[in-house]
């Protein structure tokens, strides 16, 4: 678990601490189940920082994904080769990315599109100038929250076929409606979505040998390893959180992203008050979002901004002050909530990372 910080005493509270060492673990872990850097095309929504960016580009990966322009942006300056932006853009976010291309030429971008009116205003924005942009159709394979249906991705392609500013290089189907926690059932679902990818690609008229297929998230990624002509895009492995600890015990990830807080109050003999509020710990998820490390029977009950009032079974052995760390239910929302990462090396906290594509606009 938590590695032991000599100098946490200097640390305010709350604060994301992010143990490095485990990192390198996880990026390791997947790159090996993979059974080559090449097959993986990380999410970065979790981390949102150049330096984890540069980390797995050391390890060999070149491929990205990602959520936002930021993020885009983001992997720029740590100079990945291959960024998607796997969000279609609307609006002004067409002429953001396309800015981000002509900004950083020695990376090459790509972006989602699902239907018609995108690839029309995407094709017209690209010939005005004169940019011919990669781009991969969103396939909706269950999700249900984005992508073409199956049967819609032949004209789809055919259409992008036509536009001399577009290049169509991959199939992208997220998954990440499948979180069952027996194994094999993941697996049988896991079969049954990619098989909608390869009907999508079957039914596509132009070279598909050209064609790359885009699956997975962390939860279903170790099921598309090995397939042909895919990539796999994990992105909470890389500092693994609570919520998938207990969901895929067997995976051998290390949750290294811990929550720093300190009790606030002493509310009674069973109960304390801590400073891990809504704006610390991601709140979408019920009631516990946090597993505090060490604290046998502490039960989270109450939460608001600032403060979260846990039930333990003696508070004396809480004292005001006492420093307590938690791992967060869900980590991804939980670093959008922080400024910087505190980097703990070999028991020491002595530099932080600034989590760059927190921001929505870096430039």
């Amino acid at each position: 678990m938590l590695p032991a910080i000599q100098n946490v005493a200097a640390i305010d509270s709350p604060a994301l601490i992010l143990d490095v060492a485990g990192v390198e673990h996880n990026i390791r872990a997947a790159i090996a189940m993979a059974g080559d850097a090449g097959m993986l095309r990380p999410h970065v929504k979790t981390h949102k920082t150049p330096e984890v960016a540069a980390m797995m580009l050391r390890e060999g990966i070149r491929k990205f994904k990602c959520a936002t322009i930021a993020e885009a942006e983001m992997l720029a300056l740590a100079a990945a080769p291959d960024i998607m932006l796997a969000y279609q853009p609307t609006g002004p976010k067409i002429s953001r990315l396309l800015r981000l291309v002509g900004q950083y030429p020695q990376s090459r971008f790509s972006c989602l599109v699902d239907n018609e009116a995108t690839v029309g205003e995407l094709s017209a924005a690209c010939e005005r100038i004169g940019l011919i942009l990669d781009v991969a159709i969103d396939v909706n394979v269950g999700m249900d929250r984005s992508g073409a249906p199956p049967r819609h991705v032949a004209a789809l392609a055919g259409l992008i076929a036509t536009c001399g500013s577009l290049r169509l290089t991959a199939l992208h189907g997220y998954d990440g409606h499948i979180h069952h926690p027996d194994p094999e059932v993941r697996r049988r679902e896991a079969d049954a979505s990619f098989a909608l990818l390869q009907c999508a690609l079957s039914s596509i008229q132009s070279p598909r040998h050209a064609i790359t297929l885009i699956a997975g998230g962390t939860i279903t990624f170790p099921n598309h390893t090995g397939r042909p002509q895919t990539e796999c895009s994990p992105g909470t492995f890389v500092f693994w959180d609570e919520g998938y600890r207990r969901l895929m015990p067997e995976l051998p990830f290390r949750c290294s992203a811990f929550l720093l807080s300190r009790v606030v109050s002493v509310v009674d003999a069973n109960h304390i008050c801590i400073d891990l509020g809504y704006k610390s710990v991601a709140s979408e998820k019920p009631l516990p979002r946090v597993h505090l490390i060490a604290v046998p029977g502490a039960r989270p009950v109450a939460q608001s901004e600032e403060h979260l009032v846990v039930e333990v079974p003696d508070s004396s052995r809480y004292p005001v002050g006492s420093e307590l760390f938690g791992i967060p239910e869900h980590i991804c929302p939980t670093v959008a909530l922080y400024e910087r990462l505190h980097i703990l090396r070999n028991g020491l906290v002595e530099e932080s990372w600034k989590v760059t594509a927190r921001d929505r606009d870096l430039s």
